[in-house]
């Protein structure tokens, strides 16, 4: 048990970054992060420790999918509307990843925030190495496009 809270305080925050930019609710990204470390506690999987976050993240990315597919009908809060909550005033960039297609933004953010190799994001997101770069590529182009050649931030 004990472990299991060290990793909720270790993992929540990018947990629920990962929910939230694949759901584009904050509640239906507390709900993932809930659902995660409940799945942590019921099934106490011995991981090494260079896996745990990766265990998290893809058990995270699996529950969104989930989400989308038993909540089709309902809608959604426009994304618009949790950017205050998901990019603080200090992080623009993350802002504009947030505007991006959902897919695009779930590969930006585990690749670039979270630091995991395309083969892993790959993984995670049930898609192949090369999909991965592809979307790499067209969201830096997209996020180039926005930000303009005066951008602080490198490609």
């Amino acid at each position: 048990m004990n472990d299991a809270l060290t990793l909720f305080q270790q993992y929540k925050d990018p947990v629920y970054r990962l929910a939230l930019s694949m759901t584009g609710s904050p509640a239906d990204a507390e709900d993932v992060c809930q659902t995660v470390f409940l799945r942590l506690l019921e099934k106490q999987p011995e991981l090494p420790p260079e896996r745990e976050r990766a265990w998290l993240l893809q058990v995270a990315a699996n529950e969104c999918r989930s989400l989308w597919r038993r909540l089709r009908r309902r809608p959604t809060i426009p994304l618009e509307a949790v950017l205050d909550r998901a990019a603080p005033q200090g992080e623009p960039l993350l802002r504009q990843v947030m505007e991006l297609p959902r897919k695009d933004q779930a590969v930006l953010y585990l690749h670039y925030y979270e630091g995991f190799s395309t083969r892993e994001v790959g993984e995670m997101l049930h898609i192949s190495q090369s999909a991965v770069t592809t979307r790499l590529l067209r969201a830096r182009k997209k996020l180039r496009e926005v930000l303009g050649e005066d951008c602080p931030y490198e490609a």
